[in-house]
């Protein structure tokens, strides 16, 4: 007995292995200790008789980066709240640690206010600005800032953290350098002081790539892959996911030129922009290209029709979708996407047709990372597993 029970640790003693009920009952008269192995250990098509255990898996799934993608979000609700209440330019100066601290005493704050005071928005626009409201549009542009400064990725990720931390980075300098563009005196010019609308939109392109490619890692750490049959509908399918995903960006970046040229307050009608269905002044500016980026009319009409192309291009994408056989958390992603689709839709008209109100317009922009978010998730959903 004791020979048997150094070669067979388990237990078991060489004996047979009824499937399904474990080693047969050990004869009275053995004697030395027998464990006996769990019925859940042993499997009906066990065939070895020795050395039953029970695998561990060799690695747990990874708690990466969830916050990442919930702060970029922010930051980028952040950037369209200082944009939408004209806060941006509030912080005249950039410093990466120095302005971590903001002004506590009733002198540090009246020498903020001095140096705003010195600059094309407050001589036009808020020459009659009390230190109370400056304060109020400070804290915005401060808070946008101190946002993109708190983000933190909990484990290091070799090649793909530093891709995001110097995304980070180059977005904090891009943001300066935005702001930059309204501090600048323009003689000749007695317009609002505002951003250049190239710099907002490569600021916000830059956010919507941070916080897609946080978003997809985790996408990627925290949902298990599907082991999808490959068919061709199925191929089909996830072309048109990645074509619909890349409509829903240019969209949401053709925004920033809204945003930035106030283009939502141009033609406040729809559908038609006026009177007409392609108003007189589209190419009023020379070159042509220019009305593309600098016309509002030009810009307010292409984000329309790329705001509808991108809801038709998702409602197509859903009934396509539905004659294929898909796993029940992708049937979820491209629900989600079809309402997010249409609710972003009714959003914008409803800005446009207010007037474009400050929370209106904030969800409107709030939608179209929401909007993302559900193209991203429906692209993870569908990703090739490698053999």
């Amino acid at each position: 007995h004791q020979a048997r029970a150094q070669l067979d640790p388990a237990g078991t003693c060489g004996e047979a292995v009824t499937p399904g009920l474990g080693p047969h009952p050990a004869p009275a008269n053995r004697t030395g200790p027998r464990a006996s192995p769990p019925r859940s250990a042993l499997t009906a098509d066990s065939t070895e008789s020795t050395h039953t255990s029970i695998r561990k898996p060799s690695s747990m799934p990874r708690k990466e980066p969830r916050g990442r993608p919930g702060s970029a979000h922010g930051a980028v609700l952040l950037l369209s709240a200082c944009r939408l209440t004209e806060s941006g330019l509030s912080m005249v100066d950039w410093h990466l640690v120095k302005e971590m601290k903001p002004p506590r005493t009733q002198q540090e704050w009246e020498a903020e206010f001095q140096k705003y005071q010195q600059f094309p928005e407050f001589k036009i626009l808020n020459h009659d600005m009390t230190l109370t409201e400056f304060k109020f549009i400070w804290y915005m542009e401060y808070s946008h800032r101190m946002w993109g400064r708190v983000g933190w990725l909990s484990r290091p990720m070799k090649g793909r953290v530093l891709a995001l931390c110097g995304l980070v980075c180059f977005q904090g300098l891009l943001g300066w350098y935005m702001v930059k563009s309204g501090l600048e005196e323009k003689p000749d010019s007695y317009d609002i002081p505002r951003v250049s609308q190239y710099r907002l939109a490569a600021h916000l392109g830059s956010a919507l790539v941070l916080y897609s490619a946080s978003l997809w890692t985790g996408l990627s750490l925290l949902l298990p892959p599907h082991q999808l049959h490959e068919t061709r509908q199925l191929l089909q399918l996830r072309h048109f996911a990645h074509g619909t995903t890349a409509l829903i960006f240019l969209t949401a970046l053709s925004g920033a030129f809204v945003a930035g040229l106030d283009a939502g307050l141009v033609y406040n009608s729809f559908p038609k922009m006026g009177e007409r269905w392609i108003p007189d002044d589209l190419l009023a500016f020379s070159p042509t290209l220019r009305n593309i980026f600098e016309n509002p009319t030009t810009v307010q009409f292409d984000h329309r029709i790329l705001g509808v192309a991108s809801v038709t291009a998702v409602t197509a994408l859903y009934l396509f979708s539905r004659k294929i056989s898909l796993p029940h958390r992708t049937r979820m992603a491209v629900t989600s996407l079809l309402a997010a689709a249409w609710v972003q839709v009714c959003l914008g008209i409803s800005t446009l047709l207010f007037y474009v109100p400050t929370p209106l317009a904030a969800t409107h922009q709030s939608g179209s990372l929401a909007l993302l978010s559900a193209a991203l998730w429906l692209m993870s959903e569908l990703r090739r597993v490698p053999k």
